[in-house]
């Protein structure tokens, strides 16, 4: 038995043992958590327009939830745009004490799949010290696995992540994927278990960085990966045949652990598996650019936990036709609710108010709490990210969910899709595109037949409308590589990045018009 690994495992069950001694009811948290937003940018430009020093008091000398009315009354719910180009712009040039105390040093850059262009969102000391305390407490969490073995923690931890070598904007701040932001300030202690390492993690050319990661990889003792499911993938994939091996195990006998994020890993758990020659443990986490937002804390959760004390505050809007349209945007004066508000399965916009200055912004995602009590949430989609042409609200949870069945049923493995709505006779009808391995064959009416009969079992709405206004589902079968080549076209290769699962507008035609220039489609 490793002596550090044993020690190291007794420390994080005591480490646990005394969290959940300490732990408080979720809303406390948050009544406190939001008094420590406020306190802490009480004298920025934005805490000044918005009398922050009057909900401070109310929070303070106020036992009941007139804060919460009050801080909905005077802050306006912001989207990015708005935020942006009234507030955060002038961070980004360089002023300080806007809506956080000092000046912005890093800006992390979202996958901006959804619009023209990557979002720009502030990372803050503060938001850089939360998202490292949290990612200890998702390490501390495995202290509640009890099969691990001592040695486990002396393993590696490989974290495939955007590049450390940021872009400096005129000395005003740096800029680049979150990950690699996280990665660049990782702690001196964890350096020792930290994969691929400084080097290669500077990389910012993906394919290099894959290739240096694939010569060096069976010099590794590899216990926990943790990144978007498809570049593990990608990389296992790569591993496995430059050393014309079976598995992934063949190459790290001691992997045990997954931490993954970013997108729902159904859709790539059956190709995943295949690489392995033994069951891996997954954590799901909710990491976005915006903060480490919520992880599962114990083996067999349903979901994941909110992090409700440590630097961002938690609101959320019921998703539905009284307070968005149906391109999924925000109406005027919606209902919003705290934590202690909310209800189990329904599904909510999130909110969120942080220590890097964003203040009841509109991050994008929806949600459902599985259990309400403990804070612990599902994703269920974007708010954009939804088709309802004419009524039928069919959501990214939907689409995933009938994609994993169809899989079962047919037994293939479907690791990418994305669906368009599109006019039919004057009409409407969904167009998918699903990506197959270049050496499978699929029946592209059989897929489109089962699809369709699943997504009006878990659908009641869409059920209906398959008999009005949606007249037929479209299937088209294209290989993987055109999905990671359309993300390669628009530089968003690795790190953070995931294909949309549902186009609008004029990705549409970017999409489309990429799949015929490349020869996918006619």
């Amino acid at each position: 038995m490793a002596l550090v690994g044993s020690l190291l495992k007794k420390g994080i069950r005591f480490g646990n043992l005394v969290a959940n001694r300490k732990k408080k009811s979720v809303s406390l948290q948050q009544k406190k958590t939001l008094a420590k937003l406020l306190a802490r940018a009480r004298y920025t430009e934005f805490g000044e327009t918005y009398n922050f020093d009057d909900i401070l008091s109310k929070i303070i000398f106020e036992k009941e939830d007139a804060y919460y009315e009050l801080y909905k009354a005077t802050v306006p719910i912001f989207d990015y745009n708005t935020i942006f180009n009234n507030w955060w712009q002038k961070s980004v040039d360089g002023k300080k004490d806007i809506c956080w105390p000092g000046r912005i040093k890093y800006y992390a850059l979202s996958s901006g799949t959804s619009e023209a262009a990557s979002k720009y969102i502030p990372v803050t000391k503060a938001m850089s010290k939360a998202i490292q305390k949290t990612s200890i407490r998702q390490i501390l969490s495995l202290g509640h696995y009890k099969d691990l073995p001592d040695d486990l923690y002396e393993k590696g931890f490989l974290m495939l992540g955007g590049s450390t070598n940021l872009n400096n904007n005129e000395d005003k701040h740096y800029e680049g994927d979150l990950s690699g932001i996280t990665a660049k300030q990782i702690p001196y202690w964890f350096r020792p278990y930290y994969k691929p390492g400084q080097k290669i993690a500077a990389e910012k050319d993906w394919g290099l960085k894959l290739e240096e990661i694939t010569l060096q990889a069976k010099d590794w003792d590899i216990g926990f990966i943790v990144g978007v499911p498809a570049w593990i993938q990608l990389l296992m994939e790569k591993i496995i045949a430059h050393y014309q091996v079976r598995t992934i195990h063949d190459i790290w006998p001691n992997l045990r652990v997954f931490a993954h994020g970013g997108v729902s890993f159904e859709p790539y758990r059956k190709g995943f598996e295949k690489l392995l020659a033994k069951p891996l443990i997954y954590i799901n986490t909710y990491l976005a650019s915006e903060g480490f937002i919520a992880y599962q804390t114990r083996p067999d959760a349903q979901g994941m936990e909110l992090v409700c004390d440590n630097g961002i505050f938690f609101e959320f809007i019921p998703f539905n036709e009284l307070n968005f349209d149906s391109d999924g945007t925000l109406l005027p004066n919606p209902q919003t609710y705290k934590i202690d508000q909310v209800q189990d399965h329904i599904e909510y916009a999130l909110l969120l108010s942080t220590c890097s200055g964003a203040w009841r912004y509109l991050i994008g995602d929806t949600v459902k709490f599985v259990d309400k009590s403990r804070g612990e949430i599902n994703i269920t989609g974007r708010t954009k990210h939804y088709l309802s042409l004419c009524g039928e609200h069919l959501s990214v949870d939907n689409m995933n969910k009938a994609i994993d069945l169809v899989s079962d049923t047919m037994g293939i493995t479907v690791k990418e899709f994305t669906v368009c709505g599109v006019s039919h006779d004057n009409l409407f009808a969904h167009h998918w595109y699903i990506g197959v391995e270049d050496d499978e064959t699929i029946d592209a009416e059989v897929l489109k037949s089962k699809l369709d009969s699943k997504l009006a079992e878990l659908n009641d709405d869409y059920a209906v409308e398959r008999k009005h206004a949606l007249k037929d589902l479209i299937v088209t079968i294209v290989p993987n590589r055109a999905f990671y080549g359309w993300m390669q076209a628009k530089g968003k290769m690795g790190g953070q990045n995931k294909f949309p699962r549902v186009f609008k507008n004029f990705l549409v035609d970017d999409w489309t018009g990429y799949l015929k220039n490349e020869g996918f489609i006619s």
